[in-house]
């Protein structure tokens, strides 16, 4: 099993760790609800090192990305981020990732843990066809297992940040990054997370987190800044209604149908893989969505739970669930078809044989 450049430390401060993607990494510190309402209300740490980073560089970058992403990298400038999907050439998504523009020609890949040999597998196939090659010094380059990451969210978390920084951060914009220095060190700051909180992610060398890690800590005491695990990362990303791989979307299903429509661009000129399929799928119509909902009985949706009429007649599964921090009630996502995706629908989670009532709502749910 892995561990990260910051593994010690969450041993030290008594995290219940557990293996997540071949790594062993924490799940909790103080509980969930505890480190959920911090990130909600002040700043939370999270070691996201397990996370791969992919560059992608030369002549013919550009088009490459433009082939397998859904979202149309042609939006993007220097020093902007852009949340996308690749689409598998099946109908279903290899992975979702963010996309860094450094410039014309030079892009980063942050990609799931999970897929990260997937991934790079996909874009090496896939970049042969222009004539690009893998490797040190080439034009893709797999920097996963040379960068770590720190993800510090909350509304808190760019005021410790500015005070490790030489320059003015804090009022960098949503999804933008820059190269900079941060408490010493030479990293990536990136203005995203998947909490919904506010705050960044930091790529640093690994040779550099052992001294990120101790600045991290000596700008945050006066904020109150608490470590945060796996868990708390979970349920703050499902408040959201932010897709999970492996949960939400995988190899099965399409960013139409998951609602990452949004991410997915039909614009002239980019002929990216699937475009046909999910251009028959909008022209069609779909037969299942992914839908947020509430429940109105007392009980916590799980994923792999049946969603039914409240007959109990079946029309789709949870994907995920959880017992709301910030709600205190059961709160989901689930495919359903597409007669029952309305908001204000009436459904039932079936758990353990019981037909708990539940609604179909918008999310975000907070």
């Amino acid at each position: 099993m892995k561990t990260t450049v910051f593994t010690k430390h969450h041993i030290e401060a008594g995290a219940k760790m557990a293996e997540f993607a071949g790594y062993n990494m924490p799940i909790e510190f103080s509980g969930i609800n505890d480190e959920h309402l911090t990130v909600r209300n002040g700043a939370g740490v999270f070691d996201v090192s397990h996370m791969g980073e992919i560059w992608v560089k030369g002549d013919h970058a550009f088009d490459l990305l433009q082939h397998i992403m859904s979202n149309d990298v042609a939006a993007l400038y220097d020093g902007k981020v852009q949340y996308s999907c690749m689409p598998n050439g099946r109908g279903g998504i290899v992975d979702d990732v963010l996309v860094y523009r450094f410039d014309e020609k030079t892009y980063m890949l942050c990609v799931n843990a999970a897929n990260i040999e997937k991934d790079w597998e996909h874009i090496c196939r896939e970049g042969k066809a222009f004539g690009m090659e893998a490797g040190h010094g080439k034009e893709l380059y797999n920097a996963s297992d040379e960068i770590c990451q720190l993800a510090v969210q909350g509304p808190l978390a760019m005021k410790i940040i500015q005070k490790m920084c030489p320059e003015q951060v804090e009022d960098m914009e949503y999804y933008t990054f820059r190269k900079t220095e941060v408490g010493g060190c030479n990293v990536i700051l990136s203005i995203t997370g998947y909490t919904g909180a506010g705050g960044c992610e930091i790529y640093a060398a690994n040779e550099d987190g052992e001294r990120l890690w101790q600045a991290l800590w000596a700008a945050g005491e006066e904020y109150g800044l608490k470590n945060i695990g796996l868990g708390a990362r979970d349920t703050l990303r499902l408040e959201k209604g932010f897709c999970l791989y492996g949960n939400d979307i995988d190899d099965t299903t399409s960013p139409v149908e998951a609602g990452l429509g949004w991410i997915t661009k039909f614009v002239d000129g980019k002929d990216f893989i699937d475009r046909e399929y999910m251009t028959r799928q909008k022209a069609e119509g779909l037969t299942r969505k992914l839908v947020g909902f509430k429940l109105l009985d007392r009980g916590i949706p799980r994923h792999g739970y049946m969603l039914a009429t409240p007959a109990g007649v079946e029309i789709g599964h949870v994907t995920s669930g959880t017992m709301s921090p910030c709600l205190k009630e059961g709160i989901g996502m689930g495919y359903v078809k597409k007669e029952f995706a309305k908001a204000g629908t009436q459904i039932a989670v079936v758990v353990r044989g019981r037909l708990l009532k539940a609604e179909v709502v918008k999310i975000p749910f907070v």
